[in-house]
C-alpha cells in the first residue's frame, strides 16, 4: 500500500471515529439517553472497559457519579471525589487531561477503580465557558498508553457532555427555583377582620428566579407580621437562601420581641449558617388594635403610606445594613400611625429601578399613585403606572395593606374545626372585628363569651369522634351585632351533672338568643347592642 492511500485510510478512519461522538442524531436524545449513548461509543472508538462521568455538586467542592458504563456501581453507589484530591479531583482542578498508568489507593480515591483492575485511566474536563463542570473519564483493564488522538476524541465527547449536562442542569434549576419561590409565598393572604391584604409577584425579564419575597401571618398574641425582601443573587441558590430565611424568621418572630430583635437575630443564625450571603429584608408588626405599625429595615426600600386627604409619603424608617453585611449591627425600631383608611405599601427595588433612571425619580412615582383605596385597588394601580405593558428587569414583589374604615368593614365568617383549640381563633378575630365596628368594651365582652359558650357547645355536642366544622359569623345590623354560631352535627345530651350553664350564661350576654335545634344541625343566634350595657 502506498503511502498516501495509508495516509487516506488513517484520515478516514479518524473521521469515523469523530463520527462517532459528534453525529447530529444525538442531538435529539434526552440528557439520560445521550450520556448512555456517548459513553457506549467512547468506549467503541477507545477500546476502553469503562466510561464515567462525574459532575461538580452545587457549591463546587465535590464530583458526583452520574453515568457510567463497565462499572455502573459508581452511580448506583453515589461515589463522591473532591475536587483536587485523586486523579477525578485533579483532571477537573487542573481543566486539562489527565493519563495515569498507576491505579491503586495513592492515585485514586474511588475504591471501585482499582478494585475493577483498571491499570490505565485517561480523563478530561467537562467545561463550559472555560470553567470546569465535571470530568469524562475512560479506564482500561490492561497497561496501555493513550494517544494524543485518544486524548482528542475524549475532549470531543467531553465538550459534546458538557453542554447537554450544562443544559440539562440550568432547566432543572431554573424549574426547581420557580416551583420553590411559588412554594414559599403565600399562596393565600390571612384574612384579618379590619385589614385589607393585596400582593403582586412578577418575575423579571431575563427569567432567572430572583430571591424576592413576602410573607404575612398572625402572631399568637394577635399582632399581624408584615415581611419582605430581596436576597442578592438568582436561581436556584438564591431562593434556597430565600427559603431558609422565610423559615427562620418566622421561628424568630414566634418567640417574641420587637423587629429589630427578630432581624438581629435573622443576622446572626444567616451569618452563621450562609456565610457570604447577602439580603436585604424589611420586617413590620402592627398592633392588634391597627393603631400603630412598628417596622425595622435591613437595608430595605423603606414603605409608602397614602392617607386620607394626604399626597402618599415615605415612610420616615431608620434604614440600618442588610442581613450578612457586617456584624453585632445595632438594629432601630419606627413606630408610624395607621389611621383608619390608610393604606401602607411594601415592595422591592425592581418595581422603582429602572436603568438611567434615578430612584428618587422611581419611589416619587411611586408615591403620586399610591392613595387610601381598597388595597387591591392599590396593587393594581401602582402595577399599571409603574410596569404598565413592560415586562420588568427585575423581580417585583408588591404587597399592600389597608386598615379599614368602620363603615367598610363586613360581616366577619369563619369555619373552624370543631376541636377545642379553635375558641381561641375565633376570640381573636371576633376581638378585632368588634374593634373596627366600634363596639364597647363591654358590649364586646359579653359577645365573646356569649359565642365562645355556644362555640363550646357545638365542639362539646355537635359531633362524635369523627368531627366536623363550626360556623361563626358576625354582621352588624345599624346598632346591633347579630352572631350565628351553626354545625352539621347531631345535638348529644349534655354529659354529666350540672350542665346546662352555658345556655344561661348566652341569655345573661345577649339582648336576645335564638337556639334552634335541627336534624341538619344547630344554629345559635346572638343579637347585642353594641354601646355600654345598660
Amino acid at each position: 500500500m502506498s503511502t498516501s492511500a495509508s495516509a487516506r485510510l488513517q484520515a478516514e478512519h479518524k473521521l469515523q471515529r469523530i463520527g462517532l461522538v459528534s453525529d447530529s442524531a444525538l442531538a435529539h436524545l434526552a440528557t439520560e439517553d445521550l450520556l448512555t449513548e456517548l459513553l457506549d461509543r467512547v468506549r467503541q472508538v477507545l477500546r476502553s472497559d469503562t466510561a464515567a462521568v462525574l459532575l461538580l455538586e452545587p457549591g463546587g467542592r465535590e464530583l458526583v457519579a452520574v453515568a457510567a458504563r463497565g462499572i455502573e456501581t459508581e452511580v448506583a453507589q453515589g461515589v463522591r471525589v473532591p475536587v483536587g484530591k485523586g486523579f477525578a479531583g485533579q483532571v477537573v482542578a487542573r481543566r486539562e487531561p489527565v493519563q495515569l498508568q498507576r491505579v491503586d489507593s495513592t492515585t485514586v480515591v474511588n475504591r471501585l477503580l482499582w478494585e475493577k483492575g483498571l491499570q490505565t485511566l485517561l480523563g478530561v474536563p467537562l467545561l463550559v465557558g472555560g470553567e470546569a463542570i465535571g470530568v469524562l473519564h475512560v479506564g482500561s483493564l490492561s497497561q496501555r498508553e493513550f494517544t494524543p488522538e485518544d486524548v482528542e476524541l475524549l475532549q470531543l465527547a467531553a465538550d459534546r457532555i458538557a453542554l447537554a449536562a450544562h443544559a440539562q442542569r440550568s432547566k432543572a434549576e431554573r424549574a426547581a427555583a420557580a416551583e420553590l419561590q411559588r412554594s414559599l409565598l403565600p399562596t393565600q393572604l390571612p384574612v384579618v377582620p379590619g385589614i385589607e391584604l393585596a400582593a403582586r409577584y412578577v418575575p423579571g425579564d431575563e427569567g432567572a428566579i430572583a430571591g424576592d419575597w413576602y410573607d404575612v401571618f398572625l402572631l399568637p398574641n394577635g399582632w399581624l407580621g408584615v415581611v419582605i425582601g430581596d436576597v442578592v443573587g438568582h436561581g436556584l441558590p438564591a431562593a434556597i437562601v430565600m427559603g431558609r430565611m422565610r423559615s427562620a424568621l418566622r421561628a424568630f418572630a414566634m418567640e417574641g420581641g420587637d423587629p429589630a430583635e427578630v432581624l438581629a437575630n435573622l443576622d446572626r443564625k444567616m451569618q452563621h449558617f450562609e456565610p457570604g450571603m447577602m439580603a436585604t429584608v424589611l420586617y413590620a408588626l402592627i398592633e392588634p388594635n391597627f393603631e400603630r405599625l412598628h417596622v425595622s429595615s435591613a437595608g430595605h426600600l423603606v414603605p409608602v403610606q397614602g392617607r386620607e386627604g394626604e399626597r402618599a409619603r415615605l415612610l420616615d424608617v431608620a434604614v440600618d445594613p442588610p442581613i450578612g453585611a457586617l456584624r453585632d449591627v445595632r438594629r432601630r425600631v419606627t413606630v408610624a400611625e395607621m389611621p383608619p383608611g390608610s393604606v401602607v405599601c411594601f415592595y422591592t427595588d425592581g418595581l422603582v429601578e429602572r436603568r438611567g433612571v434615578a430612584l428618587d425619580d422611581g419611589l416619587d412615582r411611586l408615591c403620586s399613585v399610591v392613595h387610601p383605596a381598597q388595597a387591591q385597588t392599590v396593587c393594581a394601580d401602582v402595577m399599571a403606572e409603574l410596569i404598565g405593558e413592560d415586562t420588568p428587569d427585575d423581580d417585583v414583589a408588591l404587597l399592600t395593606v389597608r386598615r379599614q374604615n368602620g363603615a367598610d368593614v363586613g360581616p366577619l365568617e369563619l369555619t373552624v374545626p370543631a376541636v377545642p383549640e379553635s375558641l381561641k381563633e375565633v376570640r381573636s378575630a371576633m376581638r378585632r372585628w368588634l374593634t373596627v365596628v366600634g363596639a364597647s368594651a363591654d358590649a364586646t365582652a359579653d359577645l365573646l363569651v356569649a359565642v365562645g359558650e355556644a362555640t363550646s357547645n357545638a365542639v362539646e355536642h355537635a359531633y362524635g369522634p369523627a368531627g366536623g366544622v363550626i360556623k361563626v359569623r358576625l354582621e352588624l345590623r345599624g346598632q346591633d351585632v347579630i352572631a350565628t354560631v351553626c354545625d352539621e352535627g347531631r345535638w348529644r345530651p349534655p354529659r354529666g351533672e350540672n350542665r346546662g350553664r352555658g345556655t344561661l350564661l348566652m341569655h345573661r350576654c345577649g339582648d336576645e338568643v335564638r337556639i334552634d335545634h335541627r336534624p341538619q344541625g344547630t344554629e345559635v343566634m346572638i343579637r347585642r347592642t353594641i354601646g355600654p350595657a345598660e
